[in-house]
């Protein structure tokens, strides 16, 4: 299985190089052409995918199952994950052909060799966060449409750089924030950015701790000192690390079978810490209810200040987003909605408006709660019950049909990873800051 191997280390300061360097030949199966009965990649959307860790695993089925989609290549730098997925894709193609074979997928370690082929049209990123902008700026630059996991940076400039690549080669990019394309929420968002809920006072979402190994709780990520351990087999550790600061392989950062969805986001090397959890969904779906998304706050006020028991941010038109532990800090600190009200979810926000409140959460199976019962009436849901069904990636595969920009496109996803920077930089720094969203700036305090 050629791309498989484990290519030559690379300098840090040539690493991110063009992917014009790596234009290798390559061959194409008769079946992924359109014989055998198949539908042929000239008539569909073709598709790499670049990492297939947890979430890699579920985009990786989502594609598949998707008749507008070939998915042509699957990379990891984990030979086990990147040929787990490859036999994945032949699997499912080869039940479609009367013949009950299919060997039309690539896999590679490198994923420079998915951006050399002319036959793929898009990829779709999953890797660890210090991957996405630069996997997203080589892709645009190689022609390649993209959908990158969130956060799509590991800082404010970084994913300005980001937008501007995206835009100077004309892709359409899209943030992997699937929740506000959940039909209830998406509906429930919309309500509020309409002004069904009358001028909003106050946003409430999540800011949890983290467990840090060796160190314990923090709220952002840190560099720990771990012990190294031996590489597994099949694992390119060096270019698992990449152009970021070396870390010796520890089991904390990457282990098969996968332990949990993001394991590596303690690292701040290597991860957003919260932003890469939890935050950038929420930060979208606020951000879009307020008319927000292409713009930012001009104040991180921390609790240290003395102005409120959480850290808030506050935007231009005065609106304050508070940061909270658990939801029963929005009923004991902040005496915001009634006593009985039911609070849960994740990966949104609380509004709390002049005309009433409206919980804009995710938890699978649960109704979305708010009050009175009259702002039910108006929002004429079909349901309240909250499921996980979107039509995230069928927007973005749409929009490559018709080069509009997605849904979660790359300013908006460009912003609601800077929020996530900007609270990170005021626990750290434990102090107030301000900032210039337009030019996106701190400013001097007065």
């Amino acid at each position: 299985m050629r791309g498989i191997q484990n290519k030559p280390a690379f300098t840090r300061r040539g690493f991110i190089g063009s992917a014009a360097a790596l234009a290798l030949p390559h061959l194409i199966r008769s079946s992924a052409l359109g014989a055998d009965g198949a539908t042929a990649p000239s008539n569909r959307i073709t598709v790499g995918l670049i990492g297939r860790g947890c979430m890699g695993r579920g985009h990786l089925a989502r594609l598949v199952g998707d008749r507008d989609v070939q998915v042509l290549a699957v990379c990891d730098v984990d030979r086990t994950r990147c040929v787990e997925g490859k036999e994945t894709v032949d699997a499912h193609y080869a039940d479609e052909r009367a013949s009950g074979a299919y060997k039309g997928c690539a896999a590679y370690n490198d994923y420079r060799e998915i951006l050399v082929r002319k036959d793929i049209d898009a990829v779709l990123i999953a890797t660890t966060d210090h991957w996405h902008s630069p996997i997203s700026i080589d892709a645009v630059k190689a022609g390649k449409d993209v959908y990158c996991e969130k956060p799509v940076s590991m800082s404010v400039e970084q994913g300005r750089k980001l937008v501007e690549a995206v835009r100077a080669n004309g892709r359409v990019f899209q943030t992997g924030s699937q929740y506000r394309s959940m039909s209830t929420l998406h509906h429930a968002i919309n309500f509020i950015r309409s002004g069904g809920l009358g001028k909003i006072k106050a946003v409430y979402t999540h800011w949890a701790w983290q467990n840090v190994p060796t160190v314990g709780k923090s709220r952002f990520p840190l560099n720990p000192t771990l012990p190294e351990e031996p590489v597994p087999e099949g694992l390119d550790w060096k270019l698992w690390v990449g152009s970021a600061p070396w870390h010796p392989y520890n089991h904390h950062y990457h282990m098969n079978p996968i332990p949990k969805v993001v394991p590596w986001n303690f690292c701040e090397d290597f991860g957003n810490g919260n932003t890469t959890s939890y935050h950038s969904h929420a930060a979208d779906v606020i951000q879009y209810a307020l008319g927000m998304e292409e713009s930012g706050p001009v104040e991180i006020m921390h609790p240290s200040g003395g102005q409120y028991p959480t850290l808030t941010c506050r935007y231009a038109n005065g609106i304050l987003l508070h940061h909270i532990d658990d939801w029963s800090q929005v009923k004991n600190l902040y005496k915001a909605v009634p006593e009985d009200a039911q609070l849960f979810g994740m990966f949104g926000g609380l509004f709390v408006g002049e005309r009433g409140w409206l919980n804009v959460m995710y938890e699978n199976g649960k109704q979305i709660q708010g009050g009175p019962d009259s702002i039910f009436d108006e929002m004429k849901l079909k349901t309240r019950v909250i499921s996980g069904a979107n039509n995230h990636h069928t927007n973005w595969l749409e929009c490559i049909k018709s080069r509009q920009k997605p849904s979660a496109h790359e300013e908006i996803g460009h912003r609601a990873a800077a929020l996530g920077h900007l609270v990170t930089a005021s626990f750290k720094q434990e102090r107030s800051l301000k900032w210039d969203p337009a030019r996106e700036v701190f400013l001097r305090s007065t």
